[in-house]
């Protein structure tokens, strides 16, 4: 299939690691031309040497404003077809165990700076009547994952904002799309194995069979396996959804939702 994103100008935030390489990757294959963001410039520049006549790169924290400035610098008069906002979650913890000033972070790392990105590439896309955002988000927005109560919670609120905006300007051709993983061989998964290791006293390897046997695939998913679904939605093929989450986690949302 033609995905027609060809040459478009794309921007991925955390993608030197898991979903976010695993994305840039497929876009930067079509032919794409990408701007790479996360924290670390050595694997930044590791990874723009593999595309150097595709790939830019932008260092620094993507949460932070200063960055987001800067993005909009780097984009400049372009016209940006489409973006993937993508980052780590907080710590691992179970309600009873957490204190507010860890919420308060939550609601940055989690939310807020997914709004000022939000807002800062919208009128972007309004001025050429097109765009794609998606959003890297858990299948915990769909049920809710043991000791995560810092991005179950948050997290929904992110699918509470997109789903809003996606109606409000559902006829600008934008459209806004949340795409939720369940259980990955990502570096993410590290925190629960051993929260789960540290709770119960199983080993690392123990812990991660629990996780595996929680899927009905029984075992865990693959980067890649998601990369493709997130291009798509990133692509103008794709222009009939918006306002929708699609969770990719091997059968492990046992609800209808």
């Amino acid at each position: 299939m033609d995905l027609a994103i060809k040459e478009k100008l794309f921007v991925v935030t955390g993608s030197t690691s898991g979903f976010g390489r695993a994305i840039a990757s497929v876009l930067l294959s079509e032919g794409a031309n990408v701007i790479l963001n996360a924290r670390g410039e050595e694997n930044l520049k590791a990874f723009q040497s593999d595309f150097p006549n595709k790939a830019e790169i932008l260092v620094g924290d993507i949460t932070s404003d200063a960055t987001i400035s800067e993005l909009i610098r780097k984009i400049g008069q372009r016209q940006l077809s489409g973006i993937l906002i993508n980052a780590g979650g907080p710590p691992a913890s179970s309600f009873l165990a957490t204190e507010m000033q860890e919420w308060d972070q939550a609601y940055q790392s989690v939310l807020r700076w997914k709004v000022k990105l939000t807002k800062a590439v919208l009128p972007l896309m309004q001025n050429n009547n097109y765009g794609r955002i998606v959003y890297i988000e858990s299948a915990s927005v769909k049920q809710p994952i043991e000791n995560l109560v810092l991005s179950n919670s948050l997290r929904l609120a992110v699918v509470g904002f997109v789903k809003t905006l996606s109606q409000e300007i559902a006829r600008e051709g934008i459209t806004l799309n949340v795409v939720a993983p369940g259980y990955h061989n990502t570096s993410a998964m590290q925190r629960l194995f051993q929260k789960k290791s540290d709770l119960s006293g199983l080993s690392i390897a123990q812990a991660k069979e629990v996780y595996e046997k929680q899927t009905m695939v029984g075992n865990l998913g693959e980067a890649d396996d998601l990369a493709t679904l997130a291009v798509w939605l990133l692509s103008p093929v794709s222009k009939y959804v918006t306002g929708q989450t699609i969770t990719i986690d091997g059968g492990l949302v046992s609800n209808t939702l």
